[in-house]
């Protein structure tokens, strides 16, 4: 079973290489698979590969799909779209 969530980029400079950075470092901390695509695409990426997440290309505005799997994927989610739901000024956020 996987759970999934539908979260938006913020960040007016899109997920660029900072917050990728930040993405999978807290991918990596699960045990689960955790995963991305793009609404307009079809094809998932791994979320604690850097090269795959700045594959994405995700602009200001792209909706990306994440999906968690495994053992404590509820946990894996919640915190992959919290970086995504953070409203601090800074280039760090999503």
């Amino acid at each position: 079973m996987s759970l999934e969530c539908l979260v938006t980029v913020s960040n007016p400079l899109g997920l660029h290489a900072r917050p990728s950075a930040r993405l999978v470092t807290v991918a990596s901390q699960f045990k689960s698979r955790i995963l991305i695509r793009r609404m307009d695409d079809l094809s998932f990426v791994d979320a604690s590969s850097i090269l795959s997440v700045m594959f994405l290309a995700a602009s200001h505005g792209t909706r990306l799909v994440i999906r968690a799997e495994g053992e404590d994927e509820r946990a894996a989610l919640a915190a992959v779209v919290a970086l995504f739901t953070e409203t601090q000024e800074s280039s760090h956020v999503f």
